[in-house]
């Protein structure tokens, strides 16, 4: 039986600060099991946590405690070379319209060796003038259709940023108050008094409309 595509084992992140006495100034906890392929979005307030997950997830950033497995190796035992080969986060300012200029034939034609088996978008700039929100939707389904795990941050700001993780993802990591929670779907993850909270009443409300006309 195959591994876990993504498992995070107890994993535990302090941050410290105080030349003498260091005191604990954030701490995020997480425990799951991403078994198989998919598309998962992951939301929450500023500063709970989220990019410090994400380079938790590709080994970047060592956790305080737990393990961080892809495919049942920890990537933080492994070189970082190694490390690409399991996991890869497009950073924040990697723009779409920048992504699709640079994205390599290779990438684009199947690749099932050679591509990464967990993809990290974080926050990606998608600009509706752009043209490129389709390209990247498509090829968010064509890494899971292959076997791949793309998990996808966003900081929802417009409605239409809600349409995009209601019809791309299939389950939802929700990262506040130094913990993650895992939603089965956009319509559990609408439901979450947190998630409402950190919408804000207008958001809240065209949440609700996709839920409506999703019924």
């Amino acid at each position: 039986m195959a591994a876990p595509l993504l498992v995070l084992d107890d994993v535990r992140k302090v941050y410290t600060r105080g030349r003498v006495i260091r005191r604990p100034t954030f701490t995020l906890q997480a425990n799951l099991s991403l078994e198989e392929p998919g598309i998962v979005g992951v939301v929450g307030p500023n500063g709970a946590g989220k990019t410090t997950l994400f380079e938790m997830m590709t080994g970047s950033n060592a956790p305080t405690s737990g393990r961080v497995l892809v495919a049942g190796t920890d990537i933080h035992g492994v070189k970082y070379r190694e490390r690409d080969r399991l996991a890869i986060h497009y950073h924040q300012s990697y723009q779409v319209r920048r992504f699709r200029k640079r994205v390599p034939s290779a990438l684009l034609a199947p690749s099932p060796t050679r591509t990464p088996l967990v993809h990290l978008f974080d926050e990606p700039q998608f600009n509706l003038q752009d043209g490129y929100i389709g390209f990247m939707l498509d090829f968010f389904r064509k890494l899971r259709d292959e076997g791949r795990l793309v998990i996808l941050c966003m900081h929802p700001t417009a409605s239409w940023h809600l349409d995009i993780l209601a019809e791309i993802a299939g389950q939802f990591l929700f990262v506040a108050g130094g913990g993650v929670t895992r939603m089965a779907d956009f319509r559990t993850l609408a439901a979450e008094p947190r998630f409402r909270l950190y919408l804000g009443p207008e958001m809240t409300r065209a949440a609700d409309a996709i839920c409506h006309s999703s019924t």
